[in-house]
């Protein structure tokens, strides 16, 4: 089975019977069948992304959220109507995403892990790093609320790269 895709493919998702792919300077929200990932013809144009670098889709809400590189930016994109919003705005250049019913973890280089609600935007925490994390690659947010980080730097060998385990007692709570 072979699929072509014109364009860096940055991020890719499914939800239900659909995949949903972002490629890197393009608008443009492809959409394929799971099953035989057929193109669908009716892809997604997201008016004012500028560069997506990743994407993950919410079982919860039907909500697709990408993550806009450059733009500094995360979209919510409705699957069952295509419309969008801006969603979320931020100060640092958002590389990676990850997500639970309730919320949504962003990475961000070189070293920023946020969580927050995906029901109202809100900043819920910033995730404490060790000094020896260098450069965080990815993260995501474990059933027993722990973050489970991906990153260069090791208390031992700043170059060595390692997965590690953060306790919700590391974060620092943003808001109440």
């Amino acid at each position: 089975m072979f699929l072509y895709v014109v364009g860096l493919v940055s991020g890719v998702t499914q939800l239900g019977d659909i995949v949903y792919v972002v490629c890197y300077g393009f608008p443009i929200i492809k959409m394929f069948t799971a099953n035989t990932l057929s193109p669908l013809g009716e892809d997604i144009h997201v008016e004012g992304m500028r560069n997506p670098w990743d994407i993950v889709a919410c079982r919860n809400d039907r909500q697709l959220y990408v993550a806009d590189h450059d733009g500094g930016c995360i979209w919510r994109v409705s699957v069952d109507d295509k419309s969008y919003v801006k969603w979320l705005t931020t100060t640092v250049d958002v590389s990676k995403l990850s997500l639970t019913s309730q919320h949504l973890l962003v990475t961000s280089r070189p070293r920023s892990v946020r969580q927050y609600s995906t029901t109202d935007s809100r900043q819920l925490r910033d995730i404490l790093l060790p000094e020896y994390m260098k450069y965080v690659s990815h993260s995501v947010e474990s059933l027993r609320q722990t973050f489970i980080v991906g990153h260069r730097g090791t208390s031992r060998d700043e170059q060595q790269y390692a997965v590690s385990e953060l306790f919700t007692f590391c974060c620092v709570l943003k808001y109440h």
